[in-house]
């Protein structure tokens, strides 16, 4: 029981260090582009890198997943809907596993 509490300290104060370290060091403005433009796009790679193994995993095969994941990407590169990206994926899945394994 006592490395319970242990594990509940040390994730608080890592928590609570990750949330007050920044704004008590960067009391200014960030004026570096490079800077601004890697923080602005940290949230979308942490998503990208969280959500992409899940995708291809997901599946029975790994082939289907990765054909799913490259045919949503091509419906949201030419300006289709979320729903519309979500639904061909799942086609895909449908029709990749279909083929390998068999209806």
């Amino acid at each position: 029981m006592r490395d319970v509490w242990i594990y509940i300290a040390v994730m608080s104060i890592v928590t609570l260090a990750i949330r007050l370290i920044p704004p008590l060091v960067l009391r200014s403005e960030i004026r570096s582009r490079f800077v601004r433009s890697f923080l602005f796009y940290v949230p979308y790679v942490t998503l990208a890198v969280m959500t992409f193994p899940a995708i291809v995993l997901a599946t029975r095969t790994p082939l289907a997943g990765g054909a799913a994941f490259v045919f949503a990407l091509f419906l949201a590169w030419n300006g289709a809907s979320l729903f519309r990206c979500a639904a061909g994926a799942s086609i895909m899945v449908f029709v990749v596993e279909g083929l390998v394994i068999g209806f």
